[in-house]
């Protein structure tokens, strides 16, 4: 197959970058916004037609949660509009599309992990501009699976793991959250999952899919620390209150993973294990 993948600077991307070697039998097309414009609707179908690409993963996204709020317009073009771009083109050829979403979709009201057939009731522009674009995606692509994820993390970019290592390192105490629960993701878990469902053919719908376990961010700080060996910084927790932002977060964003185990036959690894291999890659 000639898959598609936008968005491979990013954490997601470059982590399916380095699994690509482990599947030779495809041609892959790795873009980023500099060999491919995903919001130029003409340029996409121009590059799917001439490189008669079967398949896209699109891990291409606005993903600062906060300038979102401001930068509605753009993060719309990036979430919403690009992602339909990329499924009309592909839907042409009669291909599949792999949409990465967002536990921002709900807005974490809820106290069970929820569940694919929960209602969406997104409360931030990022979260309403994903929702939007896993409507817009299914619409144009009938072989659309949606993956919605949460927290994510790698050894790429900037993240959550990456930064507390740099605090955790330069001062001598750090305030996080602790009434914010959900599950990390790592980004190579996620990539992994992208891969099996390619090599056992897409079965088009939404599937919930990160690390096992349940955490608080504080709690995942200290984890962070305890594994990087920095003993020096004490992290204390506190309120969301006391930490305002300008987009609300879900206070509680667990998601159950049984429809893509049951569908793929997958495990997926604990968070504690993942965070442990990446923290050793750093």
């Amino acid at each position: 197959m000639k898959i598609l993948i936008t968005g491979c600077n990013g954490q997601l991307g470059n982590e399916m970058q380095l699994l690509e070697k482990q599947y030779p039998q495809h041609t892959y097309y790795n873009t980023d916004v500099q060999e491919l414009d995903i919001t130029n609707q003409q340029a996409i179908e121009q590059f799917v037609a001439e490189n008669e690409i079967d398949g896209i993963v699109n891990c291409a996204a606005y993903t600062a949660v906060d300038k979102a709020e401001d930068n509605q317009e753009l993060c719309k073009v990036l979430n919403t509009v690009a992602p339909a771009y990329l499924a009309a083109a592909v839907e042409k050829r009669g291909g599949w599309m792999i949409q990465i979403s967002t536990d921002y979709v709900f807005d974490g009201t809820k106290h069970t992990p929820y569940v694919e057939t929960d209602n969406p009731c997104p409360n931030s522009v990022y979260g309403s501009t994903k929702l939007d674009g896993e409507t817009a995606v299914t619409k144009a692509c009938q072989r659309t699976m949606i993956i919605r994820t949460a927290w994510l993390y790698s050894t790429f970019g900037n993240n959550f793991v990456k930064t507390m290592i740099r605090l955790g390192k330069e001062r001598p105490e750090l305030g996080v959250i602790f009434d914010q629960i959900g599950t990390p993701t790592y980004a190579r878990d996620l990539a992994r999952v992208v891969f099996v469902a390619i090599e056992k053919s897409i079965v088009p719908g939404v599937y919930h899919f990160s690390n096992e376990g349940v955490i608080s961010w504080y709690d995942f700080t200290k984890a962070i620390h305890r594994l990087a060996g920095i003993t020096t910084c004490h992290v204390r927790p506190l309120h969301t209150s006391e930490y305002p932002t300008p987009a609300n977060r879900p206070h509680y964003s667990v998601l159950d993973k049984t429809k893509i185990k049951q569908t793929y036959g997958i495990e997926v690894p604990y968070w504690e294990e993942s965070l442990k291999e990446c923290i050793e890659k750093l």
